[in-house]
């Protein structure tokens, strides 16, 4: 019997965009900022949590990043859950992939979207769906001071099998130092790759002395623009300052703090630093 799915709503498991060929190829990274250990999988299409297996190769296992069948192998030993590949199709993402084919364009999430649901919903959606971005990503600070770093996506609409993007790959999409932040990206996967986004965020705080905020923005409004990237980020630093700069029309997103009622935001209007 296959599990009950999740929600479709993003590009991640359950609702995944499909590749080229019509199948899916699932990517996850997750990075402990205290002990700088990370685990992270690539081109799954059996693992039904890929952050779960993320984890366990962080935890179990010598090594960073395991890819494909192995990756899957290594899930199924640990004992993770494994479901026959359709569990992540939806009708809304094979129409998407057919307008994909048609262009022979591959496509990122927020822009592919676009063409399915503006068609099929009256009402408009709080963010056009050209604009959206639907990887998954969580950062986070304890009480003891520990960040920690966690992504996971289905890629792009029309991706060739075996493509990457910067989510798995420590340093470009996903990265945490207890020394400065926790940092998990969305967008233009090629390019945040180029960019060593997450990383470079870092760097400019532990080297150059810039605040959190100020790193974040250059880094997605200056470097990541110039170089034709688009998408945004969610961060946290060593002292629970929070930034989320994006250079798209919005970007979902919340927060939530001990004893605080969890706050949420779309567009440009919430971008400064909550404190």
């Amino acid at each position: 019997m296959n599990p009950k799915p999740s929600s479709p709503s993003f590009n991640a498991g359950y609702g995944a965009v499909f590749t080229h060929e019509g199948t899916h190829e699932l990517d996850a990274a997750i990075m402990d900022g205290a002990t700088l250990r990370a685990g992270a999988v690539a081109c799954v299409s059996r693992v039904r949590r890929p952050l779960r297996a993320a984890r366990a190769v962080m935890e179990r296992s010598e090594h960073v990043l395991l890819v494909a069948a192995g990756a899957e192998a290594f899930a199924q030993a640990c004992g993770l859950e494994l479901v026959d590949p359709a569990f992540f199709s939806t009708d809304a993402r094979r129409t998407q992939l057919q307008h994909a084919l048609s262009t022979d364009k591959s496509m990122m999430d927020h822009d592919g979207a676009a063409l399915v649901f503006r068609a099929s919903n009256t009402l408009a959606a709080p963010l056009l769906e050209s604009s959206k971005l639907g990887t998954v990503g969580a950062v986070a600070l304890d009480r003891h001071g520990n960040l920690a770093a966690a992504t996971s996506t289905g890629g792009m609409t029309n991706k060739r099998c075996g493509r990457v993007g910067d989510s798995p790959l420590i340093g470009a999409g996903t990265y945490a130092d207890n020394r400065t932040a926790a940092i998990s990206c969305t967008g233009t996967g090629e390019v945040f790759i180029r960019g060593v986004v997450a990383y470079d965020i870092c760097a400019r705080m532990a080297y150059g002395g810039q605040t959190l905020d100020v790193a974040a923005h250059e880094v997605v409004m200056k470097t990541l623009a110039a170089l034709g990237g688009r998408g945004g980020l969610i961060a946290v630093d060593a002292q629970g300052h929070l930034s989320f700069p994006f250079n798209t029309e919005g970007m979902y997103r919340g927060h939530a703090r001990l004893g605080e009622a969890p706050q949420t935001a779309i567009f440009a209007e919430g971008r400064a630093r909550i404190k």
